[in-house]
């Protein structure tokens, strides 16, 4: 019984050292091991390559983002917000916020105060956006120009021609523009520069989670 249990336990090692010994099956063995190996360099590599182009993607988005940020929405934001101010100050020393009425003429005490605003406030702050729009148009959000955007500047050219012609030539005009001042303009800078510093904060914390 001792030798048969000797011969039993021994039997192992030497079929693997046949199976081994034989060519046809060590080349199959090795083979299939090299496949494994190179399956998974494949799938490791796909996946590295696929990480790392998804953040090149962030990054890039967060460059453009700051960029529209930084170089158009947050100034427009900024002096329309100072805008806002500064027509609330005009409409209370007025004591009225429909400045004019009926679209009757001012008095000539309202008229030079109306003035005043419009050479120190509105005109500079018109032209100020005006030049944001037109250097900064490839920051625009979105694959069209707003038409709010449009009406902003038919306002603004509207009421600086007609304002020139009067100091130039002194044409008489109403001292407005002839389109009214756009609210959804002002309404759609303001939003939209609010979802891009949203979608910023989204994709910074998407980098940093990737980390």
């Amino acid at each position: 019984m001792g030798d048969a249990s000797h011969r039993g336990s021994a039997l192992g090692p030497l079929l693997v050292r046949i199976i081994m010994g034989s060519p046809s099956i060590a080349v199959s063995v090795a083979l299939v091991g090299g496949i494994v190996t190179a399956f998974g360099w494949i799938v490791t590599n796909y996946l590295t390559t696929r990480r790392d182009e998804s953040r090149l993607r962030l990054e890039a988005q967060q460059k453009f983002l700051e960029r529209q940020i930084e170089e158009l929405y947050g100034p427009l934001t900024v002096v329309l917000h100072e805008g806002r101010r500064t027509f609330k100050d005009l409409c209370e020393i007025m004591g009225r916020e429909n400045i004019f009425e009926n679209d009757g003429p001012l008095s000539k005490e309202d008229q030079a105060t109306w003035l005043f605003w419009a050479d120190a406030d509105f005109f500079p702050r018109n032209e100020f956006i005006r030049t944001l729009l037109k250097t900064k148009a490839h920051l625009i959000e979105g694959p069209e120009f707003p038409k709010s955007y449009v009406d902003f500047l038919d306002h603004c050219n509207s009421w600086s021609i007609n304002h020139l012609r009067w100091k130039v030539d002194q044409i008489p005009y109403p001292f407005h523009s002839k389109i009214d001042w756009p609210d959804h303009f002002e309404e759609e800078v303001i939003a939209t520069a609010n979802q891009l510093k949203l979608r910023h904060s989204n994709v910074i914390g998407t980098l940093r989670s990737a980390n």
